[in-house]
């Protein structure tokens, strides 16, 4: 039987949201949010090129596991399991929780404000914050341990969250760069709409469309959890797989309490499906 997505009879897009709705994930859940893929790995040509492969991001594999050197450590941390680590994982941090959301969408209402509340008050040291696209990306898939974060579906549609209309004071990094709009890859000509267009062309694009399915794997998928997962270096602190844990057998609500803020604070993998 083939689906009406495998016949390119609806967007990639809207199979995501499919998906995500499926899974129990939605906009009104900042735990929960709506998770979308980094598709493109190339923030620094002065066009794209999406009929290149070396234009995309390795979608058969998650955001800890783009470079071999990355992939390795976190190999090693999963083998060692470091004495201050609870449980035998890849990643300790995820790729989608409120304050990832609100992070991107830190320039729009009534998002500032949730970031604000989730950062005790304020804004993030500038350095911090997210300020750049290619930054971000070099973060989560190169630089950062630990961040393996990965995107929303405004990047796809919505460029308002690009820039800082409301001409919010998000302060001034280390550099001296004051804080305002996101900096766009030379491709998108300082445009947010370019940006979204451009974007939203690479996420429907032929590429994306034949390697999508690895992706959908690892995240709503078979290679969530389980040897699959140890498999695809795929596995997170057990704590992430709140339908995997039944709460209700636990008594102590110390323990009880520390699971559920972990969760609400550090992210949720999506419901199987």
């Amino acid at each position: 039987v083939s689906f009406p997505w495998q016949k390119r009879e609806i967007s990639n897009f809207d199979y995501l949201m499919y998906l995500n709705t499926l899974a129990g994930r939605s906009y009104n859940d900042y735990m929960q949010y709506p998770v979308f893929p980094w598709v493109l790995a190339d923030y620094h040509s002065k066009t794209l090129n999406l009929t290149n492969p070396h234009t995309f991001r390795d979608l058969s594999k998650p955001m800890g596991a783009q470079t071999i050197e990355r992939k390795r450590k976190f190999i090693q941390r999963y083998n060692e399991v470091e004495k201050n680590l609870s449980a035998q994982c890849h990643y300790c941090t995820h790729y989608s929780s409120a304050i990832i959301v609100a992070s991107y969408l830190v320039r729009l209402e009534p998002f500032t404000q949730t970031f604000c509340s989730l950062q005790g008050g304020s804004f993030d040291v500038a350095d911090r914050m997210f300020h750049s696209v290619k930054s971000t990306w070099e973060s989560a898939s190169r630089d950062n341990m630990s961040d393996v974060r990965e995107l929303i579906p405004e990047f796809y549609y919505l460029p308002e969250f690009l820039t800082n209309a409301n001409h919010f004071e998000l302060g001034c990094m280390q550099d001296g760069t004051v804080l305002g709009d996101v900096q766009l890859p030379p491709w998108a000509d300082g445009d947010p709409h370019k940006f979204i267009l451009l974007h939203r062309e690479a996420l429907e694009s032929d590429y994306v469309s034949a390697h999508l399915h690895h992706w959908i794997d690892l995240i709503f998928g078979h290679k969530q959890h389980g040897s699959a997962a140890v498999e695809a270096v795929n596995t997170y602190h057990p704590y992430f797989y709140g339908d995997k844990m039944d709460l209700n057998n636990i008594k102590d609500p110390l323990i009880k309490s520390t699971i559920l803020g972990f969760i609400s604070n550090f992210g949720q993998i999506p419901k199987q499906v």
